[in-house]
């Protein structure tokens, strides 16, 4: 399997102080100044930044930063894409010195989502200390946590993502928004990369303004995601979901609004998959109780 994790997003931002203040003040992540002196960062763990926000023109998901295992997997990678006429840019050393790995590119899927995708970790060793209290987040091999992209041609991202990236496939569901038998619905495919995590990308059949349907971090507990939930009240973040647990990880979570206009999913209790037993499965219920949806105004 090609891609290890799911090693940091980055964020595009008309204003980087509200999202420092969200990372930190609502979701208790740690703040950090990259080199550069423009972006921030924010830290969930030992390594420099899970999440980076950059000044931007409008406020958007910026694009997913997928780790392979070593060099020699990051070239074979490259030369898959290419292969299939995917156009990749090699990135500079500075721009890998920028996002703490050791060499670095990036492509479009061809839904036109933007990612990169690296090797070589750069560990900062910073001790983690939520400014809220955090009792940690669950990161490690297994990454930031998950991204769920917005690909209105589902068939094509798929082929994408499992062909060429070669994600391992975990989950699909289909969803009908009405009682009309002509309502195609829309799909949604869950999958993993090479770690435990139930799923570190999903692909959702359906477009979004702000380059993103929802990203998620995973706490160590419960009381972890109430406290957050009361942070939320105090800040006046909308909640977009309320508590629940969902049907195919696991995941105990609730969603909120960001800054840039996609929601992100704060849960604990994800399974943790055992890939040489698991069988990919199709799922007709997202949650077993709880999430009951109520988009920002």
């Amino acid at each position: 399997m090609t891609i290890s994790s799911l090693g940091y997003v980055v964020v595009k931002a008309t204003d980087l102080s509200a999202w420092e203040t969200f990372g930190t003040e609502v979701l208790g992540m740690m703040p950090a100044d990259a080199p550069d002196g423009k972006t921030r960062w924010l830290q969930m763990d030992e390594r420099p930044f899970r999440i980076a926000i950059e000044q931007g023109d409008a406020d958007r998901y910026g694009c997913a930063g997928w780790e392979v295992s070593d060099k020699q997997a990051f070239d074979a990678l490259i030369e898959k894409l290419e292969a299939a006429g995917t156009t990749v840019e090699r990135g500079s050393k500075s721009q890998a010195d920028a996002r703490c790995v050791t060499e670095i590119a990036s492509c479009a899927d061809p839904c036109g989502n933007h990612m990169e995708f690296y090797h070589g970790r750069v560990y900062d060793y910073r001790q983690f200390i939520s400014p809220k209290g955090v009792s940690g987040f669950i990161t490690g091999d297994m990454g930031l946590g998950h991204t769920v992209l917005p690909c209105p041609d589902l068939k094509a991202a798929y082929d994408f993502y499992v062909g060429l990236m070669g994600f391992g496939v975990t989950d699909h569901m289909h969803f009908k928004f009405s009682e009309d038998p002509e309502d195609p619905g829309q799909g949604l495919h869950f999958l993993h990369a090479d770690n435990p995590r139930h799923h570190s990308l999903a692909l959702y059949e359906a477009p979004h303004p702000a380059g993103c349907v929802h990203i998620m971090v995973e706490t160590n507990n419960i009381d972890d995601i109430g406290y957050c939930i009361d942070r939320c009240a105090e800040h006046n973040v909308a909640i977009t979901s309320s508590l629940g647990r969902h049907t195919n990880d696991k995941m105990l979570s609730f969603y909120m609004n960001t800054p840039a206009g996609f929601a992100l999913e704060f849960g604990c209790d994800g399974w943790q998959v055992d890939w040489s037993t698991y069988q990919p499965t199709t799922s007709r219920l997202p949650s077993i109780w709880g999430h009951k949806w109520s988009p920002p105004e």
